[in-house]
């Protein structure tokens, strides 16, 4: 027929506007199954998880946990105190009562034995020194000079006080005086035989030095005495210059306070120190020592 079109091609596709739901609901699927997988991956069966943790710890030795308290760890006994645990350090048995009274006796004795040996060493301390005393003492009397020294024990060792009195050193000077020399020359041989440091230590009274005086203050007077009796030591008497040393305290340590009537000629002095060769542990328990025997 006239009348109709011919009929030919291809006719336009209907375009599809709801492919997106498709990849919507893919995007959905997965998320529910991840949501599953995250919840059953949160909730453990503690009675479960307990039996493996238990047969772990026996295929691996001691259990080995740490308890912390107030978590919300699947471990059994979470969140309570628990006591201390097991870290793989061998643990001694009970001790039987006749072992713990051994160890009590073993410790106890320790800190007695070495006391008792300090004690000991420093006895032995004593009793020397108080020999080199004796002996100075007697060099002394046999010169007649047994009143021109005196002897104390310090935790330092044995200290031998020179009477700085006016015929050992004059007022304000540092020349040694004849009987001052006598006194040094007497005592020498004793100090000789022994091994130990000697330090000269000078001393001056409180009272200041003259104007005409060649030392500025008591300061340079003490160390200038201590010297004097050092050089006299090394140069007449023939002792060993390393075994000597010399200092001066001023009037920073009197034997007898400013106020007594013999401050003046008491406190100006020398004092020869023979040094203790021992420990301070030993050296602290002269004084005592010897304070027990007088």
């Amino acid at each position: 027929m006239a009348g109709h079109k011919k009929r030919g091609g291809h006719e336009e596709e209907h375009e599809n506007h709801e492919r997106w739901l498709i990849s919507y609901a893919d995007m959905i699927t997965l998320l529910m199954v991840l949501f599953v997988v995250m919840f059953s991956i949160s909730n453990v069966d503690n009675q479960k998880f307990a039996e493996l943790s238990k047969g772990l710890s026996a295929g691996f030795g001691a259990p080995r946990y740490i308890a912390m308290s107030g978590s919300d760890s699947p471990f059994p006994g979470s969140g309570q105190q628990v006591a201390p645990v097991d870290i793989g350090v061998p643990r001694m048995g009970p001790v039987e009562s006749g072992q713990a009274g051994e160890a009590q006796s073993i410790a106890d004795s320790l800190p007695v034995e070495r006391t008792e040996t300090d004690l000991e060493r420093a006895e032995a301390e004593l009793a020397r020194l108080e020999a080199i005393a004796e002996a100075a003492e007697a060099a002394l009397a046999a010169d007649g000079l047994e009143d021109r020294a005196s002897y104390r024990i310090t935790t330092d060792g044995l200290v031998v006080v020179l009477v700085a009195d006016d015929v050992f050193f004059a007022s304000g000077s540092a020349e040694m005086q004849p009987v001052g020399a006598e006194v040094v020359d007497a005592i020498a041989p004793v100090l000789a035989r022994s091994d130990n440091a000697i330090s000269a230590e000078g001393h001056a009274n409180h009272l200041p030095v003259g104007r005409g005086s060649i030392y500025p203050s008591n300061w340079e007077l003490s160390a200038a005495r201590a010297a004097a009796v050092v050089r006299r030591l090394v140069e007449v008497d023939g002792l060993a210059p390393g075994r000597l040393d010399a200092t001066g305290y001023s009037d920073t340590r009197p034997l007898v306070p400013k106020t007594d009537p013999d401050a003046i000629e008491t406190n100006r002095r020398v004092d020869l120190l023979v040094r203790s060769t021992e420990s301070a542990d030993v050296r602290a328990l002269l004084p005592t020592l010897e304070a027990t025997r007088s």
